[in-house]
C-alpha cells in the first residue's frame, strides 16, 4: 500500500472543527485560542452548535459538515471536536475521494478511530490520534506540544518508564490502531485494515473488563494479533467490573491473549483517555524499543 502523508501545516493555514459524533457540552474557547496562538485560522462547522438527541445534529448534517471541509481546498486540517459515539452512523454518507488528491490531516481519538481506520484502509492516509478541542483544556503541556509537532512536521518521540507486564524487544512497523471498541466495530467492513507487520496501539474507556477480554479475543480469532510487529497499550481508564469480579486487570487480559506471540508489548503508553494524551501519527513507520527500565519510540 502506498502511504499518503498530508502536507504539514504552516502559520496562516486554515483548519476546521467539526463534530462527527456526540454534541458539544460547551464552547471551545480554550481550544480555539490555542490553535490561534499556533498561527492557525479556525473555521467552525455547523455541527459545533447543532443538537439532535445525543448527537451534534442528525447523521445527514454531520456527514455534510465533514464533507464541506473535505471538499474545501483552503482547509488544511480537520479537527473532530470530540468523540462519544456516532461517526460510524454517518461515515458511509461521506465521499472521501477528494482527500486522495488533496490530502489533509484528520485529528481526533476515541470514536474518531472509525475515521482513522477508514482513511488508512481505503487510501493509506496518515492521520493524527491526539487531543481534541473538547479535551484540550485538560491536556498536559506535553500532549499539546506533541500535537503541534505532529501537525507542523517537527520531530518528536516517546520515552517513559517500563511497566511490569511489558514484553521486551524491538520492532519497526507502520503505526495503526486506536480505540479497541471501535476497531472491533469496523472489523470486516470497508474500514478494516491489514494488521500484519504493523505496530498496533490500543486504548479504551468505560468498558467492562469482560468486554475487554471479549474484544481482544475477537481480534485474535480474526487473525489480527498473530503477525503484529509490536503492541503498544495506552490508557484503559474508568473500567467497570461485574458483581462477580472478572479476576484480571485490563493489562493482564491483554498480555494473556497475546502470550503465545513473540513481538514486544508495552503498557502505560502515554495516549488515550488521559490528560497526557500524546499525539500519535497513524500510518507512519515507528521504531519501538521495549527495554527493561524504559520504553522509547521514534518515527522514521
Amino acid at each position: 500500500m502506498e502511504i499518503i502523508r498530508p502536507p504539514y501545516l504552516s502559520k496562516g493555514d486554515k483548519v476546521a472543527i467539526t463534530c462527527p459524533a456526540k454534541k458539544l457540552p460547551k464552547p471551545m474557547t480554550d481550544a480555539i485560542a490555542l490553535l490561534n496562538s499556533w498561527g492557525l485560522e479556525v473555521v467552525l462547522g455547523e455541527t459545533v452548535t447543532a443538537s439532535y438527541h445525543q448527537f451534534a445534529g442528525d447523521d445527514a448534517l454531520r456527514a455534510a459538515d465533514l464533507q464541506r471541509f473535505i471538499n474545501d481546498p483552503s482547509i488544511k486540517a480537520i479537527f473532530a471536536a470530540r468523540g462519544g459515539y456516532g461517526t460510524v452512523r454517518m461515515i458511509d454518507r461521506v465521499d472521501f475521494m477528494p482527500i486522495k488528491t488533496a490530502p489533509k490531516w484528520i485529528i481526533g481519538f476515541s470514536d474518531i478511530t472509525v475515521l482513522h481506520a477508514h482513511l488508512f484502509s481505503v487510501f493509506g492516509l496518515q492521520s493524527i490520534h491526539g487531543q481534541m478541542p473538547l479535551t484540550i483544556p485538560d491536556g498536559t503541556t506535553e500532549s499539546l506540544q506533541t500535537l503541534k509537532k505532529a501537525l507542523f512536521g517537527e520531530d518528536f518521540g516517546y520515552h517513559f518508564p517500563a511497566g511490569n507486564l511489558n514484553r521486551l524487544g524491538g520492532a519497526q512497523g507502520i503505526l495503526v490502531g486506536g480505540n479497541l471498541t471501535l476497531l472491533v466495530s469496523v472489523s470486516g467492513s470497508v474500514s478494516d485494515f491489514d494488521y500484519d507487520g504493523k505496530i498496533l496501539f490500543l486504548e479504551d474507556v468505560g468498558e467492562y473488563l469482560y468486554a475487554i477480554d471479549r474484544m481482544m479475543r475477537t481480534l485474535k480469532r480474526a487473525g489480527k494479533l498473530k503477525n503484529l510487529a509490536g503492541l503498544m497499550v495506552g490508557g484503559f481508564t474508568e473500567l467497570k467490573d461485574n458483581d462477580i469480579p472478572f479476576g484480571q486487570t485490563a493489562e493482564e487480559i491483554i498480555i494473556d491473549v497475546v502470550k503465545e506471540y513473540r513481538y514486544p508489548v508495552c503498557f502505560n503508553f502515554p495516549a488515550g483517555h488521559i490528560a497526557n494524551n500524546q499525539a500519535l501519527i497513524f500510518g507512519k513507520t515507528l521504531n519501538l524499543a521495549v527495554q527493561k527500565q524504559h520504553v522509547t519510540a521514534t518515527y522514521l
